[in-house]
């Protein structure tokens, strides 16, 4: 299996493409460590991957809290002995407002969930890693960061310096054969989109003609199931990737392509 072996850290496993992502791990022969601040969650779907024959913990966190980071990392290695992979996916969004009218204060938590979250979850997991001799990083930034989305200024502009952030790490971890990655995911077909036309569609939007708005869009003709998303950072931690850090994939069904 892609996995086999792994001990993957989850950061942000709630609703949407973090609790998928810890499920194909699981499949995928990984030993799953899932944190999140919905503790009730995350145990839920740690029990569904314990019945279906994989292993799982779950671990609540606050990734602003550098304490509770290094608790989800001691749990992990009672747990399974080791950490190899670990996902930075915690998030939060942030108010939707424009550049003009943004509060540099909502922003400040913007950056220090998205990028300083991701930051001492790194540290936390940093000296398994190099007590295993490697492992794997990926850090999840956005589409917004490079094709603007209104409203989401302070929320792409976080992912961004995530982004700058895992270049570095990416330099500075090889020499203890630590790789680190960034995916920018676009649309993600999972419940907080699918919340999201909901909610637009009991405003009075038509659900049709929304969902065709956002797939003219996408040259696949799809919103990116979020299964097939997370496949895409899963092949990060796995050691078909071996020779790759530092890079940035884009996943979003080709709506935006880098040069």
């Amino acid at each position: 299996m892609l996995l086999e072996k792994k001990v993957v850290v989850v950061s942000g496993a709630g609703p949407g493409m973090g609790q998928a992502l810890a499920r194909i791990a699981a499949r995928e022969g990984a030993k799953v460590v899932l944190g999140a601040r919905s503790a009730g969650f995350i145990e839920a779907v740690a029990s569904d991957i314990r019945a279906a024959g994989g292993e799982a913990i779950a671990v609540p966190v606050d990734v602003g809290d550098a304490g509770q980071c290094h608790a989800l990392a001691a749990a992990a290695i009672d747990a399974f002995g080791t950490i190899t992979g670990l996902v930075n996916s915690a998030y939060i969004h942030g108010a939707w407002t424009t550049v003009d009218q943004a509060d540099p204060d909502d922003w400040a938590k913007v950056f220090d969930v998205n990028c300083l979250g991701a930051l001492r979850m790194t540290q936390a997991v940093l000296p398994a890693m190099q007590a295993a001799g490697g492992g794997a990083v990926v850090n999840v930034a956005t589409m917004s960061q490079v094709s603007p989305f209104p409203g989401e200024g302070g929320y792409a502009s976080a992912k961004g310096a995530l982004a700058t952030m895992t270049r570095h790490m990416a330099q500075d971890f090889g020499r203890w054969n630590i790789r680190v990655n960034a995916a920018r995911m676009g649309w993600i077909g999972g419940k907080p989109v699918y919340d999201y036309i909901d909610r637009e569609v009991a405003a009075g939007a038509d659900r049709d003609a929304l969902v065709a708005g956002i797939t003219a869009r996408i040259p696949l003709g799809v919103i990116p199931p979020e299964e097939d998303c997370a496949k895409s950072l899963l092949f990060f931690l796995s050691d078909y990737a071996k020779m790759v850090t530092g890079a940035t994939l884009d996943v979003n069904g080709g709506q935006y392509m880098a040069p």
